[in-house]
């Protein structure tokens, strides 16, 4: 189930609202948002939840004995949670990657290892990083564990953020777990931004998809216009698809009293690729800071460590995302890049024309999504020939064809307005009074009734950060 479909839309969500509203104490309504968010969760596949709820119990009981030792015993307790989180999400996520490449080795001795088919579990890469960043929390003294199973369980798995982030630290939503109480203005303003996600996903991010997906993946030996066009696609869909679903996500918890972390701060508009680092996916980028970076040293042990340490965490940030050679290139693509700015070539973008080192960062970015979106590195490489002219200028494929129509214009040049510039909003939807109140809602009124239609068309996509 996404939240971009007919069944969440016109059943789950409804029949879950009128529930959870319609009960009086907090306690109940904590039930509910956990039985709705188990239910959320079973029907993508069922198994996968019994994986779950084991590693919420064991990593409630790790808390807990955490929290109760001192000296060499609370750091054992630690290393044996952390490993044992990491262990659990390298078995489902990188077993036929690791089992893959032992056997390209193993080819000239004739021998072969099976690779298993083991499936991945839904939001494991979250989830996991929940839980290891609430078991260093409690080992540093910055919060202590959550002596209620039913309100860590609700941390760990409340469906809003559950399946693609963002990732919250248990601090930021301690104290909602046990108390919190919604109004009419926090209710409509969650309502509002989920709208606004859903917009993100179904108007602009799906309706570019059909192009981005007919150049990478039905194109070959793409000409310039071809593989430039498919590029921007992509660069579009990612965008508006993972920020619809994280605007979605916050907006759900507002709906219900939680204050989820931000996750976007438009970062197309940034200057920088560290600035771009600050402004996209900033609960993983702010977690790899935090548990990673620092532990390993940070910047305080001078400029070499520094440079290791930075590719070390981006290596890392690509291996998360998916395990392939083209994620793992992919974080070693930025993490090249923020050793560069961090070497000087930031200081040189800071007195460049800020349209310069706006360029600058928006070709970084989407070189780097050419490695992101293949499915392997000789796609990648044909693409990027493509982008350099190899395989001519124009030229039109009957599968780029399918993906260029008015609709998927019409979102990528709104999806470029709206993602690569800062825009003041409009005054009459930002002054105070009925006027801009009306003006709002018939805004958000509209926006829905789209969704509405293009959802009941049946047109739409999963969204990309799924597979994570």
């Amino acid at each position: 189930m996404t939240f971009a479909s007919i069944e969440f839309l016109f059943y789950f969500l409804p029949l879950f609202l009128i529930l959870y509203f319609a009960a009086k104490e907090l306690k109940t309504r904590n039930v509910i948002l956990i039985v709705f968010s188990i239910v959320f969760y079973s029907v993508g596949y069922t198994p996968h939840l019994i994986l779950l709820l084991a590693s919420i119990y064991a990593n409630y009981r790790l808390a807990l004995a955490i929290d109760q030792r001192e000296g060499a015993a609370r750091q054992r307790v630690l290393i044996l949670g952390v490993v044992g989180n990491a262990l659990l999400l390298a078995v489902f996520k990188y077993t036929g990657f690791i089992l893959q490449n032992v056997n390209v080795l193993l080819e000239p001795l004739h021998a072969q290892i099976p690779v298993p088919a083991i499936s991945l579990p839904l939001g494991i890469s979250f989830y996991s990083f929940h839980a290891i960043s609430y078991l260093a929390d409690i080992y540093k003294r910055r919060v202590h564990a959550n002596r209620s199973l039913m309100e860590f369980t609700l941390y760990m798995c409340m469906f809003p953020q559950l399946v693609a982030g963002p990732i919250v630290r248990y601090s930021s939503v301690a104290r909602q777990l046990g108390e919190r109480r919604t109004t009419w203005g926090r209710f409509s303003a969650g309502a509002r931004l989920f709208v606004i996600g859903l917009a993100w996903k179904v108007l602009i991010a799906d309706e570019v998809a059909r192009l981005a997906d007919s150049v990478f993946d039905a194109t070959t030996n793409p000409t310039v216009l071809e593989a430039w066009a498919g590029l921007y696609a992509y660069t579009i869909q990612i965008y508006f698809d993972f920020g619809g679903y994280s605007a979605m996500a916050v907006g759900l918890g507002v709906m219900v009293g939680f204050t989820l972390p931000r996750n976007f701060r438009l970062p197309y508009a940034a200057l920088s690729i560290t600035d771009f680092w600050r402004r996209w996916h900033m609960s993983l980028s702010s977690w790899l800071r935090d548990y990673v970076y620092i532990t390993m040293g940070g910047n305080r042990k001078g400029p070499a460590r520094t440079y290791a340490n930075l590719w070390a965490v981006f290596l890392l940030c690509g291996l998360w995302h998916g395990a392939s050679w083209n994620f793992v290139i992919w974080g070693a693509h930025h993490g090249a890049f923020l050793v560069l700015e961090r070497a000087g070539l930031g200081r040189v973008l800071k007195r460049l024309p800020a349209a310069v080192s706006h360029l600058y960062t928006v070709l970084v970015v989407m070189l780097g999504w050419v490695w992101f979106r293949a499915e392997t590195v000789p796609e990648a490489i044909d693409m990027f020939e493509g982008l350099v002219g190899v395989n001519g200028l124009s030229g039109q494929s009957t599968a780029f064809g399918f993906g260029l129509h008015p609709l998927s214009i019409t979102a990528l040049v709104v999806g470029g307005l709206i993602g690569f510039w800062r825009w003041p909003r409009p005054k009459v939807l930002s002054g105070e009074g009925l006027l801009a109140a009306s003006a709002d809602y018939a805004m958000v009124g509209v926006l829905m009734l789209f969704c509405v239609l293009w959802v009941g068309g049946g047109t739409g996509t999963p969204f990309l950060y799924y597979r994570f």
